[in-house]
């Protein structure tokens, strides 16, 4: 019994299961997964927003993941579709955000993550230069996504294409025009800064 004299309500075995395997399968991709929706958001406290309503979609329908499938495609799904469905809900109603979704579970699995307290500097700092997050940044969205996912985080051209719902095809042109693009900012950057370009 607690404290407050109420007795806490005992899980069914498939609901322990359900969160043993959650656990297991779901909470070691959590940091990359911030760190997806925050190439997404581009703005810690909207990231750290989608996180939370992505992990409890997550949770909610985990019954539909296939156990031994790839776990972190299934979450970053997941992030961008709430990302998406997120911005359309916005464009029809401005500044309204519903946070009823946010359940005590997602609070019990944040503490046992990893200590994240300095994991916006590993991002910017550790991950890549400022000069190349700067340039990522720059980047329109639908280019920017592509090449984190692919050149940053290594998942496959299918597996992306399964993510954002786009052909192959679709994904290789993103990637060439993006990578393209990056290049002419950190060229234009570096010219900018004294470098001579070489051909």
């Amino acid at each position: 019994m607690h404290k407050n004299g109420i007795m806490p309500q005992q899980l069914s075995n498939t609901d322990s299961l359900k969160q043993e395997q959650f656990k297991d399968e779901i909470i070691p991709h959590l940091d990359a997964a911030y760190n997806f929706a925050l190439r997404l958001t581009t703005n810690v406290m909207e990231a750290e927003d989608l996180l939370q309503e992505s992990i409890v979609k997550a949770y909610r329908f985990f019954n539909n993941y296939e156990r031994g499938t790839n776990a972190r495609a299934w979450l970053y799904r997941i992030i961008k579709n709430s990302y998406i469905n997120n911005y359309r809900r916005r464009s029809k109603q401005p500044d309204s955000v519903d946070y009823n979704e946010v359940s005590s579970f997602y609070e019990m699995i944040r503490a046992e993550r990893s200590d994240t307290t300095d994991l916006e500097e590993k991002i910017y700092r550790t991950l890549m230069d400022d000069e190349v997050n700067q340039a990522l940044k720059e980047l329109p969205e639908k280019f920017r996504i592509c090449i984190w996912l692919c050149d940053v985080e290594g998942f496959t051209y299918e597996e992306i294409s399964n993510m954002l719902d786009i052909p192959i095809g679709t994904v290789r042109s993103r990637l060439h025009r993006g990578r393209n693009l990056l290049k002419k900012w950190l060229l234009d950057y570096a010219v900018g800064r004294g470098y001579e370009a070489v051909n």
